[in-house]
Formats: C-alpha cells, structure tokens, sequence
C-alpha cells in the first residue's frame, strides 16, 4: 500500500510539475489567444513528449536574427524604386483607370509593403516542374552578370545536382551566382554539397546562418519563399522547389502538380529586392552593398502587358501582408473566387470572409490534395473543407497525384500566384512571397487550368462529409485542434 501511495503522489507530482512549466513556456511568450490554448492542450495532455514537440514547433525565432531581417528593409527600397521607375516609368499611386477593386488593392500593398505597382510585365505560366527547370536552366546558361536564387527546397538529388552544375559553369564563367536555401527544407544538403561553387566564386548560404537542424531543430520560421533572378531582368515566383519530387519522380506522391511564373519587367525588380535584402540579412561576410548594378533597365520590359505587385511577409512584421491580400482579393470577388491550396487552415478572418462571399453569391471553388504529406495537416485541411462546404463552396479533392499550387483567381480578373499556403503557418510563421496580378489573359489561363484540374477531382459534397466515419471525423476534428500551431 505504501508503495502504491508513493508512486500516485510521484505522479501527482509529475502532472503538477508538467502543468506549471506548460503555463511558464507557454505564457512567456506573446501569442494569439488560439494558439496559446493549442500549445496548453499539447503541453498538458503529452506529458513531456509535448515538450519535444514544442522544441519543434512553438519556438519563435531569436530577436536577433528577427533583427536582420528587420534591418534591410529600409536599405535597398530607395535604390530599387528608382530604378524600377526609371526601367517601367511606374508611379506609386496608381490612376490610370484601374477598377476599383484593383486600385483599392494596389493602395494597400503599397500602404502595407511599400509594394510599387509595375506595369507592362510580361509573364508566363508553369503549370509543369520539367517545363519550367528546363527553361530556367536555360536562363541560367544565358546569363552575363548575375543568378540569384533563393528556394525553401533544394535538394542534393537528380534535378538539384543538374541545376548546381549549371551554376558551378556560369560561376567559372565569372558570372555572380548567389544561392539561398533552408536547411530544414533542404534536409540533406549540406553546405558540403555546395563547395565546388565556392570554390569556382559562387556563394551559397543557409537562410540567416541557421546550417545546423541539430542546433536548431525549429520547423516554424522558415524561409519558404521561392525566388530567382537572372541579370536583374528575368525572374521565377511560386510554388515549385528544386528537387525530384517536383518534378513527379516521387512514388509517394507521383505526378506533382503545381504553379510558377516566369516574369520579364518591372515585378522583376521587386524580386530582386526581396533577395538582397534576405541575402544581406543572410550573409556574415558578403554582403550586397552597390544595389544599382542589380536593377539595370531593361528595354524589353515594355513587352508585356501585366501590371502586378510582388508581396512578402513573415514573422518580423506583424502585418500579415499577404494574408491581407489574400482577404482583399476574397473580399473583392463579386461573381467567382477560385483557390488551390495544398494546405487549408485558415483563420476566423479568412474563414468569414469566404462566408460572406458565398452568401452573397460568389462562386467560391476550393481545391486541396486527396492525399497526405504531413498527417495532421491533412486532417486538419479535411476539416476545414467540410466547413466550407457546409458553408456552401464547392470542395475538389485533386486525385492525380499531389496539388501543390497556391493560386486564388477572382472575376477572371485578379489572380495571386506564389509561395503562400492558405495556412496559418504562411500568413504568421514563414518567410513567404506573391505575385498579385491584375490582368484578365493571366486570370483566365490560371482559370483554365483550374478546370483541367477539375477533370481530375472529385467533388465532395456536404452530405458526403457526414457520412464520413466516426473515426475519420475524429481525426479531423481533433487537428483542427492543433490548427494554430500546424
């Protein structure tokens, strides 16, 4: 009996303890409301393996490399603008007849991000990763000055090894070749893997020092943004990464179906703005310092006909910035609003506002992938898909392979094509970039292959998700829990 008394007051204890330094860790810290719960009922209810999943996830990154971060924004807009005007003869309010809806949204972006509005982009779509490697390995190999790429992904694998050695060749050129990717996301590659370039001049960093996972075992505040920039006149944005699965060679995920975009003109720029600025807060030692020579003009820029406006945000601001966008773009929607995310966990703003779209009538269409690659996160999505559909948005689950693309089209008019998912983990906790367009060609090819995906989708309806398991709605149910720390 003794012995018994011992071991309940030893767990008495334990449980006292564990519930106390829950509330310490998680309170230290200011969080959303939300969240705050989330991680107390993660903390409390796994007793010490809820600590080592918060070692993960609910740590935020130092103020110090915050700081960095922080610290170029104010360096490279003055210089940059000057030159995107000079190039594009863009002016920072926009009046030359835009709709409403488009100048109320270009006057937030540049409110909120100092986002100047470029006009007469010429921009192409990707809808496939062999496409597009293939014509961005073929922009590398023309190029005279300058590569700056800047992925979350980049692998050491079939397609990453082709793309380096390409560089390693442009760099023994004498080309600058520049490269910065995430060590979480590029799990595997080393900095090992990029020490031929080194060697031959090119550079290659870990986004803001941080090479080590061991060191720093954090999978929030990722650098998720997907940038390139040739000669500061060709520029890449979206969804692909630089690895085999993207290009569909994954078993586990088999055809990879996502969206990019090749831009020549003024959103280039703003593309490059975004990579010095990270690089500059990256770099200990190389550091861009002459910005001029990066924003040359460019005469072919007048070719196209897209206006867009480049959009980042991330953990050092609290604004939200594409999030912002992304309500800005639902909120202007007045007859169809079209979104693709492989992720759907959207907050109560989000989630009202594609309410009040589908109540006044717009034609919300949601697709998300039929299959899983983080557990909880597709639960997670599921359950939100069958609020909306409860809500009345038609639900796709894409079933030819994996949907990757993170693509919002509303009217036919407007468009937002970029690294952004629809998840709380992109409008607070990565480093994330978009492009919002404003140009009908653009919308409707990102519409047409919208309906090309449809073809390979099933529509699940309302009543089809309540006759879903028990089991399954549990499932569903209890991630969307843990939502606010997904």
């Amino acid at each position: 009996m003794e012995t018994w008394e011992i071991i309940k007051t030893i767990i008495v204890i334990i449980v006292a303890l564990n519930i106390i330094a829950a509330i310490i860790t998680v309170f230290r810290e200011k969080r959303e409301i939300a969240a705050t719960w989330a991680w107390l009922l993660v903390l409390i209810l796994l007793p010490v393996v809820g600590f080592i999943i918060y070692s993960f996830l609910g740590r935020k990154l130092s103020h110090r490399r915050l700081d960095k971060i922080r610290a170029q924004s104010p360096l490279q807009l003055k210089d940059s603008l000057d030159a995107q005007r000079e190039a594009v003869g863009a002016t920072e309010t926009p009046n030359d007849r835009l709709l409403a809806a488009v100048r109320s949204m270009t006057l937030l972006f540049q409110n909120i991000d100092h986002a100047f509005l470029t006009r007469k982009n010429k921009v192409e779509v990707f809808a496939d990763g062999n496409k597009l490697f293939k014509q961005m390995i073929k922009d590398f190999d023309q190029a005279k000055q300058s590569i700056h790429i800047e992925f979350y992904t980049f692998y050491s694998d079939n397609i990453g090894k082709e793309i380096l050695a390409e560089l390693e060749k442009k760099a023994a050129e004498g080309v600058e070749v520049r490269v910065i990717y995430d060590s979480w996301g590029s799990m595997g590659t080393t900095r090992r893997f990029f020490e031929r370039l080194r060697e031959l001049g090119g550079m290659a960093e870990p986004f803001l020092g941080v090479g080590s996972n061991l060191r720093d075992f954090r999978l929030n505040f990722r650098d998720h943004r997907k940038i390139v920039v040739v000669d500061g006149q060709i520029s890449y944005v979206g969804g692909f990464n630089i690895g085999d699965q993207y290009l569909g060679r994954d078993e586990k995920f088999g055809n990879w179906r996502d969206t990019h975009l090749k831009i020549i003109g003024g959103g280039t720029y703003s593309l490059q703005q975004r990579f010095v600025r990270d690089w500059n807060a990256t770099s200990a030692k190389k550091k861009i310092t002459q910005y001029r020579q990066y924003f040359p003009i460019n005469k072919t820029a007048r070719e196209g006909n897209t206006r867009l406006q480049i959009i980042s945000s991330g953990p050092e601001s609290g604004t939200e910035q594409i999030k912002l966008g992304y309500l800005k773009l639902i909120n202007s929607a007045k007859e169809r609003l079209w979104i693709q995310s492989p992720y759907l966990i959207p907050d109560d703003s989000i989630i009202d506002a594609l309410r009040v779209a589908i109540k006044s009538g717009v034609d919300v269409r949601i697709m998300i992938p039929n299959k899983p690659d983080h557990a909880f996160v597709y639960r997670a999505s599921q359950y939100y898909a069958r609020l909306m559909a409860d809500a009345g948005a038609v639900i796709y689950f894409y079933d030819n392979g994996f949907i990757h693309a993170k693509t919002l089209v509303a009217d036919g008019m407007l468009s937002s094509v970029g690294s952004a998912n629809m998840d709380y983990r992109s409008f607070k906790l990565n480093f994330e970039i978009n492009s919002f367009m404003y140009d009908e060609k653009i919308a409707k090819q990102l519409e047409d292959l919208y309906l090309d995906d449809i073809k390979h989708s099933t529509v699940v309806t309302s009543q089809m998700f309540k006759e879903q398991g028990a089991w399954l709605r549990f499932k569903q149910t209890f991630s969307r829990l843990l939502s606010p720390i997904l």
